[in-house]
């Protein structure tokens, strides 16, 4: 059986039980997984928001790393802060918020705690699910490196502490994926999984669309091309 029969039977079978699975079967793009989530933080742009602010978006190579510093370890200055600040005082840092948010049937270390001892990530970067916690990192969906380069480099350091804590930029993913991406932009790195392409384009520009940041030619390419794909 050729691969080109093996697919038309698949679609088949999946619109005799319903055309609402079909895009856990192709993608249409060469064999990439397709499983459609469409989980995105709070205060995300629409697609046509996207598209709207993407057009808006200033144009610029990347700027130098000149300066960038991540770890705080040792002393080292890091220019976007202490990860997972507190940023509201509530005793809650950011990261166990998203995982609060973003993970199903989570369970609490102690009773009255925010830290999350376990729970279930129907991961949007790969379309697997995850069920132990210390597979799950919390990504910047705009890398801090590329916020940076970006624009962030002239920022005070409090914006920059805002921006790195910035829930409308953190998600829970695979780990594995999260290590993939690394500090790469949309036009060196997509979620594997295909059916998220819409849902991080949509994110990402709305990241750069809040704090006036720019994007080079090629980054803007890419997150056109993955608005392309949304279904409305």
């Amino acid at each position: 059986m050729t691969r080109r029969v093996a697919v038309a039977l698949a679609a088949v079978a999946v619109l005799a039980g319903g055309c609402a699975e079909l895009a856990d079967v192709t993608d249409g793009v060469g064999s990439s997984p397709s499983v459609a989530i469409d989980r995105v933080p709070e205060g995300t742009p629409d697609a046509a928001t996207a598209r709207t602010t993407l057009t808006s978006l200033t144009v610029a190579p990347p700027g130098p790393l000149d300066g960038y510093e991540r770890d705080c370890e040792q002393g080292s200055a890091c220019v976007f802060g202490q990860p997972w600040y507190d940023v509201d005082g509530d005793g809650c840092d950011q990261r166990s918020q998203v995982l609060a948010r973003d993970l199903a049937d989570v369970t609490r270390k102690k009773d009255g705690r925010c830290a999350v001892a376990s729970g279930t990530l129907d991961d949007p970067y790969t379309g697997e699910q995850v069920t132990a916690v210390s597979k799950i990192q919390i990504d910047h969906v705009v890398p801090l490196a590329e916020m940076w380069r970006s624009g962030a480099a002239g920022w005070p350091a409090e914006r920059r502490v805002a921006a790195a804590n910035d829930l409308a930029n953190l998600i829970a993913v695979q780990g594995k994926a999260n290590q993939s991406k690394s500090d790469k932009t949309p036009d060196q790195w997509m979620p594997p999984n295909a059916g998220y392409a819409c849902p991080y384009a949509r994110v990402y520009i709305g990241v750069k669309g809040k704090y006036g940041l720019t994007v080079s030619d090629p980054e803007r390419a890419a997150l056109e091309s993955a608005l392309a794909r949304c279904r409305t």
